[in-house]
């Protein structure tokens, strides 16, 4: 028996258990840094395949690193995790099934690391859709021993890993005066004049904006009734671009616009990040295009495996700046609907999804082993990687 067939048999053997465990957590869906009945399910899963297991990583109750280690030195592979649901939508992007197309794919590489060396690791990274774990995971160092990072995402088709958005979250405070809006409306200070300024002063800038740069924000508080002028008003924007500079770039002139409509209204202003900020992510090609090779082994047409496109910003930008990493989008539903709609979750709650999920498990582990077993590979990928974070 070959390795390949080894890790199929392993998931194989496994998929009633992985499939019962993703139909729970679709069933069962928890908001981000709520996903405590996933976070049990996972690692309780993980344990029972002798992977070691820490939960609460970084002080997120639930987070976890599960370690398998082979005894013998090796690359370090590394397997990302995501079982957040979105507000009234459940598991309408997927992530019960991504859990376990990384947890499957582990315990199938288990399998044969005995013959490759180097050990597994499986983050468990809550909150994806809202404050992502990996963003506190990155910064705290905990993948830059990681010599590859793997997860994919489920989709209507097949796509090559693309890129992503940096992006930051910025709220900003107006503080006026209030007044009476029809008695004595020049004794107050209009906090909602100065959000509507910034809006407008962003629209201008948007000319000299680059083509791949997105700014849009909402109005979140504007004032209490139309008869008092407002004192506080608040406007919270996502500022994007394809690069982290340019993004940084950005936000200073988005800043300014602030700053100048604080100024022409006479309020004092306050920003502040309401969520975490993302890089962008960086696919490394040649590890890519190794897990495209597998797929294609597993009998998917490559002319199916679209070119991979921008989907807007990823947490996984982060692990991407510090190790190899690809984030591909695999079919698991056989209608075109997007992700974040309730076509999408019903259809991914289904037989044919979590079949989906099984195979990319396998596709997953296929591409880890080829790593493990090929010095030249990793170290074709480790060049890229150098060459592209200089």
């Amino acid at each position: 028996m070959t390795s390949k067939s080894t890790i199929t048999q392993t998931i194989d053997n496994n998929a009633n258990r992985f499939k019962a465990i993703s139909s729970f957590i679709g069933a069962n869906p928890e908001l981000g840094h709520e996903e405590f009945q996933a976070a049990a399910r996972l690692t309780e899963e993980l344990e029972y395949h002798g992977f070691q297991v820490e939960r609460g990583v970084l002080d997120i109750p639930t987070a976890f690193i599960a370690t398998y280690d082979s005894g013998k030195t090796g690359p370090v592979v590394g397997f990302l995790a995501e079982y957040d649901a979105l507000p009234d939508l459940g598991h309408a992007c997927g992530h019960h099934l991504i859990c376990m197309m990384s947890i499957g794919a582990a315990i199938g590489l288990k399998s044969v690391l005995a013959e490759t060396g180097g050990s597994i690791r499986v983050y468990g990274t809550p909150a994806e859709e809202t404050k992502g774990a990996k963003v506190p995971m990155a910064e705290a160092g905990l993948f830059r021993d990681v010599d590859i990072a793997l997860m994919a995402h489920p989709y209507y088709t097949y796509e090559k890993s693309g890129e992503s958005l940096a992006m930051d979250a910025i709220q900003y405070e107006f503080f006026g005066r209030p007044a009476h809006a029809a008695a004595q409306p020049y004794e107050g200070v209009n906090a909602l004049d100065a959000v509507l300024q910034l809006f407008n002063s962003i629209n201008a800038l948007r000319q000299q904006m680059k083509s791949d740069a997105r700014v849009h924000g909402i109005i979140s508080e504007g004032g209490k009734a139309p008869n008092i002028i407002p004192d506080y008003a608040v406007a919270q924007f996502y500022v994007r671009s394809a690069s982290r500079t340019y993004t940084d770039e950005l936000v200073q002139k988005v800043l300014h616009c602030a700053e100048g409509a604080a100024l022409q209204t006479g309020c004092t202003l306050k920003t502040s990040f309401y969520e975490y900020s993302y890089d962008e992510l960086r696919t490394n090609e040649t590890l890519s295009q190794v897990f495209s090779d597998q797929l294609s082994e597993m009998g998917i047409n490559p002319k199916d495996v679209e070119v991979g496109k921008d989907h807007g910003s990823l947490d996984l930008g982060n692990v991407s700046i510090q190790c190899p990493t690809i984030h591909p989008f695999v079919k698991v539903v056989g209608e075109k609907h997007m992700l974040h709609t309730k076509e999408f979750r019903d259809l991914a709650l289904q037989e044919p999804a979590l079949d989906a999920m099984i195979f990319t498990a396998k596709a997953l582990a296929n591409t880890a082993y080829e790593v493990l077993s090929s010095p030249d590979l990793l170290q074709r990928i480790k060049d890229e990687f150098a060459a592209a974070t200089k």
